[in-house]
Parts: C-alpha cells; structure tokens; sequence
C-alpha cells in the first residue's frame, strides 16, 4: 500500500459472517438465562423453603395434641394428666415459630444475594456492549429494571417459591392424616383443592400481562423522563417546557391505570381464594358436625368417629387450605417476578459487543511515542442498515501525522473512528495501532492509548474536575488544572465548579473545551481521535478549538472526522470520502 492512504468505500459483499472472536463471558451468560427462572434461579431459597414446609408440618402433630386433649378433658380426665400434653404443644408451638422465623431469615438472604448478582451480571452485559449499539436499551429503561423493577424479584423468591413447596407437601400430607379416619372429609377436600389453584391459574395468567405492561410503561417513563432532563435546556430555549409536562403527565397517568389495573386483579384473586376454601372448610365442619349428631352415619370406614377424631379433622381443614391460600396470594408476585426476570434477561440478550470489554486494559503494554494506524480490507455495517457502512476499506496513518477524514453525513467517518477507537469490532478486516492488531485482547490495552474528542461528549452529574478525571487514578489538582488551561477553560470557573447532568450548565463550546481537557490529562493518549470537533460552533470558538486541539496534538497522531474545511486545511493530509450509496 503507497503511503498516501487508500480509501475505497463500495457496494462490495461481505465476504462472510461477523467473526465470533469476543467471548462472551459466564456473568453475561448467567444474566441472559435471568429470563427464564427455573431450578438455577430458585435453588438459593430452596433451603428456607423447606424449612418453611417443615414448619407447617408441625401443626399436624400440634392438631392431634390438642385433639385428643379436648377428648380427655371430656372424658372428666384430670389437669394434671393433660400437662405433659400441653407441654409437648408448647414445645412444637415454639419450634414450629423458631423453624418459620429461620426459613424467613434464610428466604430474605438469599433473595438479596440472588438479586444483587442479577444486577452485576447485567450490569457487566451491559458494560460489554459497544456504546454504538442502536439496539441498546436506553439509560432510563435500563436504570429502572436494575434499580426498581429487579426488586420484584425478592417477593418472588421470599414468599412464590416457599409457598409453591409448601403447596406441594403440606396438603398431601394433612389428606394423607385424613384419610385414615374418614373418606368423606379426605374427599371433600381433595375436590375442593384444585378449584383454587385452576382459578388463581385464569386470574394469574391476565395478571402476569398486567404486571409486564405496568413495568414496560414505568421503564418507557422513567427513559422519557431522564431524556428530558438531559435536555432541559434545549426544551427551554424552545418554549417546549408545557409540551413536555403534559407528555410526562400522560405518561403518569397511563402508569396509574395500569397500575390500578394489577391492583383489581390481586383483588380479585384474594376474593376467589377466600370463597373456595372457606366453602371448603365449610363443607368439611358440616359432614364432621353432622356425623357427631349421627345425622350421617356414613363415610368413616364404618365406624363411628371420636370426639377427638373429629376434632383433629376439623383442626386441619383450614391447614389444608392454607398453603392453597398462601400460593394463590402469592401468585401476583410470581407475575411481577417473572416480568422482572425477563426485563433483566431483556437487558442481558446479545448485541453489538465491545472489544475487549472483557479483559483487563492493565494486562497490555500502553503505546509508547505517536502510534501509526493502519486498516487493511475492513468492512463494517450497522444492523438493520445494510446499505450503510463501510466495505473494504484500506488506508495507512503514518505515526505523528494529523489527518482529516472530510465528507458529508453518512460517508462512514464516524463510523471508521469507531473502528479504529476499538469501540466496535471490524466485521473483516484488521485493525492495527501502533504495531499492534487491535483484537479481543488488545482492544481495552489499545483504548488506554486514546484519547476521544466528540462532539457531544457525556458529562455526568458531579464537579467539573471529576468530569475531567473520569475516576483515573494518579490525577490530582494540578494535573487537572494544567488540562482545563490547556483547553482554555474559563479562569472563574473553578475545578469544584459542579455540572448537571448531560452538560446541564454548559454551552457546546465549553462542553467541547472539557473534552479537550479530558484528553490534555491524560498523558497516556498518544493517539487522539476527533469526531466533529468544531460542528455547530461560532466561527470564533470552532478557530480557537482547532488550535488548541493542534497544540494538544503536539507529538501524538491525529484523525479528525469533520465536515468543516477551514479545520481540514490546517491538518497534515485530507482523505476524502464520499457517501456510500
């Protein structure tokens, strides 16, 4: 390749699928199986779901005890001879509390822990992302499924998955303590049983819808809002400030009815668990009344049941229920749950991949001295957007050399620092800086190196020379002062000076001179990438940008994306590139 760079952009194939060389990593895979909750996802509360399960079923010899303590003082038996029985009472009553209290503690516990590492491992998806990805999420959506809509998964967990045990166990056991004395009451409540689950399934399944609408339209409101504020001024400076309030309260009110609209149906479901198994209860009091009367003869293996039979089966007739009662109640918990579940899983699911995201940038060796640049053959085309992009693309930046890619919007120049940055990975193609091939291992090492001058650079909330220093270490005072000089900051506005959100404060000059100074500080960045440095500037401040950003250049290598011909003339070597059709 000649050393004036070659750039051919065209309607050319791609030779094959994108390269699967990034790995994907186990926090990402762990976070993208979060969409469906199954063993892996329950397993952490199984432990205080048994003890919770073992603790109901302490009421069964509870029940018998006081059964046949009932039957003994009737039969005119002293108090004396019921102590020992009161005592065992006590002594179940106290451990089945204890055994509750400690499947309680057991459940909350790793709910959190099950939470908290949910919450990493989507946060690590996201990290791995490319800033560049058109399909990710927006910041407010993802902030309120991590932050809000992930704490639906603790009742989930704490009370669902306990509940569904108990559900399966309790039941079957207090029929299986029934049926030896009298068919009739096993029977009764064997049919009464599944009404309530078959019921709650009807209810649930219209719940679980209600739930993930509720949680879309919160997440949507929570990005609209968060995206307004970023933009507050512009909305201002355009009178649109009443717009937005009745946009913003629309979507309050539109949460509030879909929030009363999960409401109704919990209601609802509390209204059918109640009916059922208080019919059921009912149901079982009147056979067992009844049959003490000797009304009804039958049903009781041909015999005749006890005072204390019949109260033991009456003492178990809500117990059988109650674990129905729990799980039905529980059953809107388990519809907020999965909804968060898949909201997470949602956040976590494949997309554009940033290079190295990976790998430890301190594991590589920085670049030393002013780096050449060179793209061998390199296609890229954004998702959806077959038609834009670039095709096999070639060009050779020598080291210390300040280059301008000028071309209008959509020629790929964006795009093309992109791929050099290392925040997108070249679909074929290499990449090389510095002597180096900028791949899965090399890419965070490569990225130290850089430095990135952008148009519209992100400022968090915080003081100005936070916003400088980006949390890097070994940069204090002085370094911060000597950047914000270089990029002519204003001598008034002090480094504590603080910054709203999104620049919240700033003009689009002083948003590009804190750009400038983020680069300045870092002494490292020996390649310096520009993406329309001076666009949208007054001619005064877009002529003193260039010369400081020329300065700033001294010794390091330079590629500007721009539109603007006035900083174009002032670099080493302009490549022009034209739209790709």
């Amino acid at each position: 390749m000649p050393a004036s760079a070659r750039l051919r952009l065209g309607r050319t194939a791609l030779r094959g699928p994108a390269p699967a060389a990034q790995p994907v990593s186990a926090a990402r895979k762990s976070a993208r199986r979060a969409g469906a909750p199954g063993r892996a996802a329950t397993s952490p509360a199984m432990p205080g779901a048994l003890l919770q399960a073992v603790a109901g079923l302490l009421w069964l010899p509870q029940a018998g005890l006081i059964a046949f303590a009932v039957q003994q003082m009737a039969q005119g038996a002293a108090a004396v001879s019921i102590a020992p029985l009161a005592g065992a009472l006590l002594v179940l009553g106290v451990a089945r509390a204890l055994l509750d209290a400690a499947g309680a503690r057991l459940l909350f516990r790793a709910a959190r822990r099950q939470v908290s590492a949910l919450r990493a491992d989507v946060a690590q998806a996201l990290a791995a992302r490319s800033p560049l990805d058109g399909r990710r999420a927006a910041s407010g959506a993802a902030a309120s499924a991590v932050a809000e809509q992930a704490e639906a998964i603790v009742p989930y967990l704490t009370r669902f998955v306990p509940a569904r045990l108990r559900m399966s166990i309790v039941p079957l056991a207090i029929f299986a303590a029934v049926l030896p004395f009298a068919w009739i009451p096993a029977l009764l409540l064997l049919v009464a049983a599944p009404l309530i689950p078959l019921f709650m399934a009807l209810v649930g399944w219209r719940a679980k819808l209600a739930s993930e609408e509720q949680l879309a339209r919160i997440g949507g409101m929570n990005a609209f809002l968060l995206d307004r504020l970023r933009g507050l001024a512009t909305i201002r400076a355009l009178g649109a400030v009443d717009l937005t309030a009745r946009r913003l309260r629309a979507d309050a009110e539109d949460v509030k009815t879909r929030t009363m609209a999960v409401l109704r149906i919990a209601f609802l479901s509390s209204a059918v668990l109640e009916l059922f198994s208080a019919l059921g209860v009912a149901m079982v009091a009147v056979y067992v009344g009844f049959h003490l009367l000797g009304t009804i003869g039958f049903g009781a293996w041909g015999a005749q049941l006890s005072l204390g039979q019949g109260l033991f089966i009456l003492l178990l007739a809500p117990a059988f229920f109650e674990p129905l009662r729990d799980f039905s109640a529980a059953w809107h918990d388990r519809a907020s749950g999965l909804a968060a579940f898949a909201a997470l899983g949602a956040l976590s699911e494949e997309g554009l991949p940033l290079p190295g995201a990976g790998t430890q940038h301190n594991a590589s060796v920085p670049l030393t001295g002013a780096p050449d640049v060179r793209l061998r053959d390199v296609s890229f085309h954004h998702a959806g957007r077959p038609e834009a992009g670039l095709s096999h693309v070639s060009l050779t930046v020598r080291p210390g050399e300040r280059v301008a890619l000028l071309g209008p919007s959509g020629s790929g120049k964006t795009t093309l620092l992109s791929l050099m940055a290392g925040l997108m990975p070249a679909e074929a193609g290499q990449i090389a800086i510095g002597g180096r091939e900028l791949d899965e291992a090399s890419a965070a090492g490569l990225r130290r190196g850089m430095a990135w001058v952008g148009q519209k650079p992100h400022i968090f909330a915080g003081s100005l020379a936070a916003n400088v220093t980006l949390g890097r270490d070994g940069l204090g005072a002085p370094e911060v002062a000597a950047a914000l000089a270089s990029a002519a900051w204003p001598q008034e506005a002090g480094a504590r000076m603080e910054i709203g959100e999104g620049g919240l404060g700033l003009s689009g000059g002083e948003g590009r001179r804190l750009a400038l100074a983020r680069a300045a500080v870092a002494p490292e960045a020996r390649l310096i990438l520009a993406d329309e440095p001076t666009a949208h500037l007054d001619a005064e401040t877009a002529a003193d940008v260039t010369e400081r950003l020329l300065t700033l250049s001294e010794g390091r290598t330079l590629i500007v994306a721009t539109h603007d011909p006035v900083l174009a003339a002032r670099m080493d070597r302009v490549i022009q590139i034209g739209a790709v059709a």
